[in-house]
């Protein structure tokens, strides 16, 4: 250990021990003292010891030689400072995150996310509407809104398909018409199927050191308890959700009943003028782009609500980019991580009781109902369908409407 190694430690300990009765103009002449003491280069040494700025000492040692009385006592008062930015700008995050969001990549399910963008540009489009802000500050924001600087990662298998950007924008259009609109906008899928019984699940939470909870060695499903399908619904504007706990199959039928239900407590409430429903939903399992009990099971809801229903899928190797998927079903894993879901009961209530800082809330009910698998579709029934496609990708992106429009 060299003599200035030792010379910060012994500085290090005396600050430790006098730091905490210090006010801010004490800290930074007894800085000063010590550096004046150890003579050239005491300011850097100083510095690295108390981690204080190399400016703060020098400013101590020019009040130490003023030897005035009428030297400033630049002692901060309580709430003195410059004020944060969020509270000069009380909207900027959302519109940080509003910038980032149509280029939101990786794996939305995590709470880390990414942006293609850099903090420099962020920020000039930022001052662009009126914020007066830097690029660190930027970064600061981003990582309070869980973004993360990320490499890339081998892992994607196949092709992507030519369209995928064209058609998130398109997405990305059709959302902001329904909503000017003031029509629902949901985001739908089904969250991993659960084993329902005293089994163990990922992650930790607080116990009794030493005590923690005894879970089954292994997983084969309970044959009375089954498994839990939870179906969420997802309003894109009033960050709001709904979640039908299913027992049976995750059908088309199974998916449009939560749709409805969603519809019937919480939908027509807030959109009681509604005439129209968006839906924007992954192209596979019981709600994908080429399920025709999915359209069927549409028409159905469409006649029974009167909603003339439009749907967005993603495109093929996207299930994970649903706002779904990282605005509402990751909270919930977040939720019941490392507690056993022993019971129905207890994932309906776990699933009703997450809730985050920005304000989500959601409903849950469990579905007792059976769907039947294997439904067969014919030409007539599939034909019988109020179906309109879209100029562009009319496989992705089309309208059902009740019957008696047609």
């Amino acid at each position: 250990m060299t003599k200035n190694d030792k010379t910060e430690q012994i500085l290090q300990e005396k600050f430790m021990a006098l730091n905490p009765i210090m006010n801010e103009m004490l800290r930074r002449r007894w800085a000063a003292v010590e550096a004046k003491t150890l003579g050239y280069g005491g300011i850097s040494i100083v510095s690295r010891a108390t981690g204080l700025s190399r400016s703060t000492i020098t400013a101590g040692i020019a009040e130490l030689s003023a030897q005035s009385a009428r030297v400033k006592s630049n002692i901060r008062h309580s709430g003195g400072g410059r004020k944060k930015l969020s509270t000069k700008y009380p909207n900027i995050l959302p519109a940080l995150e509003k910038l980032v969001d149509s280029s939101t990549r990786g794996d939305p399910m995590s709470p880390l996310k990414w942006t293609c963008k850099s903090t420099s540009i962020l920020a000039c489009e930022l001052k662009k509407q009126g914020y007066d802000i830097s690029a660190r500050t930027v970064a600061s924001f981003l990582h309070e809104l869980n973004y993360s600087l990320q490499s890339n990662r081998k892992k994607e298998e196949g092709k992507q398909h030519p369209d995928r950007n064209a058609q998130f924008e398109f997405i990305n259009k059709e959302v902001k018409k329904f909503q000017k609109r003031k029509q629902p906008v949901i985001s739908v899928d089904a969250k991993k199927k659960e084993n329902i019984g005293n089994y163990s699940n990922k992650g930790t939470e607080w116990n009794p050191k030493g005590n923690p909870i005894k879970t089954k060695t292994y997983d084969f499903p309970d044959q009375e308890l089954g498994k839990g399908i939870p179906y969420g619904v997802y309003d894109q504007t009033r960050h709001e959700g709904w979640v039908s706990v299913g027992i049976d199959h995750d059908t088309a039928y199974f998916a449009t009943a939560s749709i409805k239900r969603w519809w019937q407590v919480m939908g027509k409430v807030v959109y009681s003028n509604a005439t129209e429903l968006l839906i924007t939903a992954d192209s596979g399992g019981s709600n994908g782009v080429r399920v025709r009990l999915w359209k069927v099971a549409l028409q159905k809801l469409a006649n029974e609500t009167g909603l003339q229903i439009s749907v967005c899928h993603y495109p093929p190797g996207t299930s994970f980019c649903p706002k779904i998927e990282h605005r509402m079903f990751c909270h919930i894993t977040e939720n019941w991580r490392g507690r056993p879901l022993t019971s129905r009961e207890v994932i309906v209530n776990l699933i009703g009781s997450t809730t985050t800082t920005t304000g989500l809330s959601i409903n849950s009910e469990l579905d007792e109902s059976s769907y039947a698998i294997g439904i067969k579709v014919s030409e007539e029934e599939l034909a019988a369908v109020c179906l309109k496609k879209n100029k562009f990708h009319g496989d992705w992106n089309y309208k059902i409407s009740p019957n008696r429009l047609k």
